[in-house]
């Protein structure tokens, strides 16, 4: 290379954004692939594949699989792109589900999905009942102490785990599980049981249930859940609320394409 000019006369940048979309073009086509697998697609060495990856990865575009090594396309290209046409079928169906369920539950229902160590709700609808509730939309929420998050923690990706066990968890009320032991206990229940709950983990007084909602293929694409103060959502109500959770959640996953 000279002067930031590659062999063939192509700036070097140029030549890294061709190389990261048709990486972008592989993971489209073959759904995962590892990082050995990339660098003979593109005839680069495995090296320069793993650093492309990893500036992807920065940016949310690819995300690792529980195999370390092996990617696949990341929720940020939704964030740049608007949305994929998959994608635009699980926010109409998303909104849908949190309407009819907020109808039947007059309470708050919520549509999150996984974004880094972050839950991000993309859809909010709010029974009657729930007054004064805050817009959650766009806003990231912790992974440990929302029911969303723990739905998205048991049922999506083993590196999300991973990462999140390194690092202390944030307690936000004396309820919040700080122990990481103690959350991967739970994360066991929650996958058993096929739902997550939280008591006043995230917000004193706060209660929440929430169902995975899995594409077609069985891969986890959403959280739906169904918040209210403890009052009116107490622990001994959670089983009930979750069965018809559950049952909204598959019909809609169902649906995606």
């Amino acid at each position: 290379m000279r002067n930031g000019v590659d062999g063939n006369g192509q700036p070097a940048l140029v030549q890294s954004v061709d190389r990261a979309l048709a990486m972008l073009a592989v993971l489209a086509d073959r759904g995962n692939a590892g990082v050995t697998e990339l660098g003979a697609e593109l005839g680069v060495h495995k090296s320069t594949a793993s650093r492309l990856l990893a500036t992807l990865e920065a940016h949310g575009l690819v995300e690792q699989l529980g195999e370390r090594g092996t990617y696949r396309l990341g929720f940020g290209l939704v964030r740049l792109a608007g949305a994929s046409a998959a994608q635009l079928d699980l926010t109409r169906l998303g909104r849908e589900a949190c309407e009819r369920l907020a109808a039947e539950f007059d309470e708050t229902v919520n549509l999150a999905v996984l974004d880094g160590d972050s839950a991000v709700n993309i859809s909010q609808v709010h029974g009657s009942a729930s007054v004064g509730v805050l817009n959650w939309v766009g806003r990231r929420t912790p992974l440990h102490a929302t029911s969303s998050g723990k739905v998205l923690l048991a049922f999506g990706p083993a590196a999300a785990r991973r990462a999140l066990s390194s690092a202390p968890l944030e307690r936000y009320t004396p309820a919040t599980i700080s122990d990481a032991a103690v959350l991967d206990r739970v994360l066991a229940e929650v996958r058993t049981r096929g739902w997550a709950a939280t008591e006043g983990e995230l917000e004193l007084g706060l209660n929440a249930v929430a169902a995975p909602v899995c594409a077609p293929d069985g891969g986890l694409v959403a959280a739906l859940s169904v918040s209210a103060p403890s009052y009116r959502l107490p622990a001994d109500r959670f089983a009930a609320v979750a069965e018809r959770l559950c049952v909204v959640a598959t019909g809609t996953g169902r649906q995606l394409g």
